[in-house]
């Protein structure tokens, strides 16, 4: 079994994560996004009226894989816990992305704050609960 710190390690130095958050019914509703190590914990960055964001508000319980840019998972599933960031967490999240994916990324951001405005994106910190 990985440990906690490697498996944070793996997961934030990878190209995307599989970030699967739950309906109320509890159907699982996996997406792959970009993502950055933020501490002892993953950052992410998506736009504040998108899906996961409104299920996340209501159940911040997740799993978290590796996977591709189209959403294949890469390895096993983890369980964590997303806590939505207020607007400097926010900020950080988008240099850190910005500093990691380079050009594309600072184009992507850029774009999004021209066509959704600083509140339109809300970064996410995903913190790794223990396996037992």
């Amino acid at each position: 079994m990985t440990s906690e710190p490697a498996a944070l390690q793996h997961l934030g130095d990878g190209q995307c994560l599989l970030v699967t958050t739950y309906r109320r019914n509890g159907t699982p509703v996996p997406t792959p996004v970009w993502v950055v190590r933020d501490g002892a914990a993953l950052g992410v960055w998506t736009p504040t009226k998108s899906g996961k964001i409104k299920r996340v508000r209501r159940n911040p319980v997740v799993t978290v894989a590796p996977c591709t840019f189209r959403g294949a998972a890469l390895g096993d599933a983890l369980p964590g816990r997303a806590e939505l960031l207020d607007q400097l967490g926010t900020g950080r999240v988008r240099h850190l992305l910005q500093a990691k994916y380079g050009l594309l990324a600072r184009l992507t951001v850029l774009g999004s704050l021209v066509r959704r405005g600083r509140d339109g994106t809300i970064g996410v910190r995903i913190t790794l609960t223990p396996q037992n």
